[in-house]
């Protein structure tokens, strides 16, 4: 049966009367004169008569019948029922559903995403009334993962009458995920689906909060629209959100660069970032290690769309992974409140020592620094070798590396150097009277190729100046002399520098390379250069460690400050398992002749995810690869290891969220209109938002009534020329008053 989009229109179907009653005061003008020449004609009519009165009933019926079809087609009509499927088959509704974290912003007694579940109740109670529709139902988190592919809650359901109580179940349960999903994942998704319906009345509504950052760039976006809308898929743009609310969020969690074994203090660094347009105060951030409550740290200020850092000091008396949680108070929206880090912690950090003289002074100082005894603990295990450990030892297991005082190393041991180095290891040359500026322009250096970051020249004499007292030492901002910044440096003053290696009067820093002077000298000499190379780092003293050039490792407690800053520098190791996030498979890679294939996954909501044992695959390179692709909430993830050795171990992960969904700017009506400019759509707000009429299945009438509507003008047209009279043409002559 039909059904109309403005049905009150329907009143303009009065209108039907109107040709009646022209045609009826038309035949009250007429009055009857009798006359002799009109009794001829009156019995030629009677023998027509039948013929006339129906060409003019005919004549009426079509202009009631042009009156009715433009009072139709005003009105919208749309064939519904069995008679719609007969033409037309089916309408496809396709819903995508944003349920990245963002849409936990509450406000009130609701929230976006509860807002949003409404508007698919609503859409599934609209098409239920009659036609054939089918019906797809996709969250943006199910969207494109990259192990477990696209997964539609529904797809191509047909709807009858109980499903939208089947949907209302399965809507109930539904919450809002942790992932950052955007809209265009869910474009990709259903791609396919939409090709496969070509033939069918597609509609595709975009239920979301459309937060500003994925539509920055909405290139791609209005790219696929266009598509969809030129063949004639019908998009309707739902907003679940009134307006932009102010959100905090945990941005980051990771150990500093310092020196992290067990039984040391070191500090764990937070990030808060402030997504309101409003700065805000006092921000305590409350921290855990290992689930125990740590005092909580507070931002004195974070300003408006900025972020602010803190540092908290943790020692954890035990060796192996440790757990940091930092958490903030509740505001718009929760799940980036949290932010967890796995701190793995040695029991002690290896270093080598190579000292090129047989006394090895240079390297007892740094031992001294490194290992002082005591109660005084640094974690860090010191060993002191000659230049020849370089090449018949593995250097893996060390931290970092010193050199002081080498005269010259054997190729294998600069090719040994370079690797380690390459690797993402740290070197630290101290140079001394042993040291050959020869040997290391050549082999270290190289023309800037090699791993020393300057090529020198001779040892120099840094001579006294009577006349201005200036300290001997120039610090600038690099970490390892940070610590001295401003006030703090009260004790560089009083080193004292007799010697030093030049440098090359043609060297210079290279803006755009990675060598760079961090101490020089009162007569602007360069002191200490860094560079990375590989992926490791360099720091070359052009002075000794010990005291034998300067004063500086003779009671002068900023030795010991500046040599474990250079340490942490150096040994940076990896800030933890902060790079994880939600969604984002795990991956654990294993050596075979150490690991057996079964691996046990532990995930932190273990009421939903419970533990499940996964077998290893063997790759191509020989090596077995486990892989967790359920990582769909933040937390510690943990893997249980069976050693061929009999031997149980854990491997710990931290997941967290992508911080920038937290970031709640809103894309407005004008604005999302501008960004999808060209692209058809409807735009409403969830509150407003009612399924409309002219989206119902079956056929649009107004096009064939149109048709129609050209019919009965051409037909009217024909009929009004014959049932009216028309005298039959003369020739010429005859006209003229001629003779045939």
């Amino acid at each position: 049966m039909p059904s109309f989009v403005h049905a009150p229109l329907l009143w303009g179907l009065a209108l039907l009367g109107v040709p009646v009653l022209i045609h009826l005061i038309y035949m009250m003008r007429h009055r009857r004169v009798r006359w002799a020449a009109m009794e001829f004609l009156l019995v030629s009519q009677k023998k027509n008569r039948t013929w006339v009165l129906l060409k003019q009933l005919l004549l009426l019926a079509t202009r009631m019948a042009m009156v009715a079809a433009v009072v139709l087609l005003v009105a919208q009509p749309r064939l519904r029922g069995r008679w719609a499927d007969w033409f037309t088959g089916t309408t496809h509704h396709v819903v995508l559903l944003d349920d990245s974290f963002s849409m936990s912003d509450r406000w009130q007694q609701t929230s976006a995403f509860e807002e949003a579940k409404r508007v698919v109740q609503r859409i599934a109670e609209g098409v239920t009334a009659e036609g054939a529709h089918q019906f797809t139902l996709l969250r943006f988190s199910q969207a494109g993962r990259a192990a477990r592919g696209t997964q539609p809650d529904l797809i191509q359901q047909t709807v009858d009458a109980d499903f939208p109580a089947r949907l209302k179940d399965l809507l109930g349960p539904m919450r809002v995920s942790q992932s950052a999903a955007g809209p265009m994942a869910a474009f990709d998704g259903v791609e396919q689906l939409l090709q496969q319906s070509a033939g069918e009345d597609r509609v595709v509504y975009l239920v979301s909060d459309f937060r500003a950052r994925p539509w920055d760039d909405p290139t791609a976006m209005r790219q696929r629209l266009t598509g969809w809308t030129q063949s004639g898929v019908r998009l309707h743009l739902v907003r679940c959100v009134d307006a932009a609310r102010p959100n905090l969020a945990v941005a980051r969690l990771a150990p500093g660069e310092e020196t992290r074994a067990a039984g040391v203090f070191f500090f764990m660094e937070v990030a808060v970032q402030n997504f309101g347009d409003t700065a805000v105060r006092d921000v305590a951030v409350l921290v855990e290690t290992d689930g125990q409550a740590q005092p909580a740290v507070t931002i004195p200020a974070i300003p408006a769309r900025g972020v602010e850092k803190a540092r908290f000091p943790v020692r954890f008396v035990t060796a192996g992974p440790h757990r940091v949680t930092a958490r903030l108070e509740a505001d718009a929206v929760a799940a980036d409140n949290t932010r967890f880090a796995v701190v793995d912690v040695p029991l002690n950090l290896p270093v080598l020592l190579i000292d090129g003289d047989a006394q090895a002074q240079d390297a007892r100082y740094l031992s001294a620094v490194f290992e002082p005894g005591g109660a005084v603990a640094t974690g860090i295990k010191p060993r002191i070798e000659n230049p020849r450990y370089l090449s018949t030892h593995p250097l893996d297991p060390f931290q970092a590396i010193y050199l002081a005082n080498v005269d010259r190393l054997d190729p294998s041991a600069v090719t040994a150097l370079e690797q380690y180095l390459k690797a993402g290891g740290g070197v630290a040359f101290f140079l001394g009277e042993r040291s050959q500026p020869e040997f290391i322009n050549r082999e270290l250096y190289r023309d800037g190729q090699g791993p020393f970051p300057v090529p020198v020249g001779r040892p120099t004499e840094l001579y006294v100046d009577h006349l201005e007292r200036a300290p001997d030492l120039e610090i600038t901002a690099h970490p390892v002399f940070q610590v001295f910044a401003g006030q703090r440096n009260s004790f560089l003053p009083l080193v004292i520098v007799n010697r030093y290696v030049s440098v090359a009067k043609t060297w210079q820093p290279d803006p755009q390379g990675s060598a760079q002077v961090i101490c020089r000298l009162r007569n602007g000499a360069p002191l200490a250069v860094e560079r990375r190379w590989g992926k490791g780092r360099v720091v070359a003293f052009l002075t000794t460690a010990a005291p034998l050039w300067n004063n500086w490792a003779r009671a002068n407690p900023s030795f010991v400050v500046a040599m474990l800053r250079l340490h942490a520098y150096l040994a940076a190791q990896p800030a933890g398992d902060a790079g994880h996030l939600v969604e984002a498979p795990l991956e654990l890679v294993l050596d075979p002749s150490r690991y057996a294939p079964q691996v046990r996954f532990t995930t932190p909501q273990e009421d939903t995810a419970p533990t499940a044992t996964t077998e290893a695959v063997l790759s191509p390179q020989g090596q077995l690869v486990a892989t967790l692709a359920a990582t769909d909430a933040s937390g510690i993830y943990q893997a249980r290891l069976a050693r061929t050795d009999g031997q149980e171990e854990t491997r710990q992960w931290a997941v967290n969220v992508e911080p920038d969904e937290g970031d709640l700017r809103t894309v407005l009506g004008p604005e999302l209109a501008e960004r999808l400019k060209d692209v058809p759509h409807k735009e409403s707000s969830a509150a407003m938002f009612q399924y409309a009429a002219e989206e119902r299945s079956g056929t649009d009438l107004s096009l064939p009534l149109l048709y129609v509507l050209v019919v009965l003008l051409v037909a009217e047209q024909v009929l009004a020329w014959s049932a009216s009279y028309h005298p039959p043409s003369l020739k010429p002559g005859l006209a003229a008053g001629g003779s045939p």
